[in-house]
């Protein structure tokens, strides 16, 4: 299995497009498995269309079943940092995608993105794995 660690700063993003360093990853291998995992208690993956507004709509969405107050339980950091503690259960930290060829097989407008909506940390990794077939 092949791996590599991204380091990111999202400082000003809460969403980050990663998937041209998917592609990137993936050149020159035949077919596999891609595992993109981000291995923080705070933040997940998606797939989902760029630049057409899903983007802002994933954020609305999101800040409407997390509010950003007082009212978790676990309550250190910045006001409702709570709510990123629940986000990994709804936004899957994982994903697993099919490689055919050297590249992964997206849909049309698919893109990786990470979603990350803690203002605490703006420094995240996320492991890259190919597993060949």
């Amino acid at each position: 299995m092949q791996t590599e660690e991204l380091d990111l700063d999202r400082t000003g993003r809460r969403l980050v497009d990663l998937t041209s360093e998917a592609v990137r990853f993936c050149a020159g291998t035949a077919d596999g498995l891609l595992h993109v995992f981000a291995p923080h208690a705070t933040a997940g993956l998606a797939l989902i269309e760029t630049g057409a507004g899903s983007e802002e709509d994933l954020l609305t969405v999101l800040e409407r079943l997390l509010p950003r107050d007082d009212r978790y339980v676990h309550a250190h950091g910045a006001v409702g940092h709570g709510a990123d503690h629940v986000l990994p259960a709804i936004v899957c930290p994982f994903l697993a995608i099919p490689v055919l060829g050297g590249e992964p097989a997206l849909g049309t407008w698919q893109r990786i993105v990470l979603v990350d909506l803690n203002t605490d940390n703006p420094r995240r990794r996320v492991r890259l794995s190919l597993l060949p077939a």
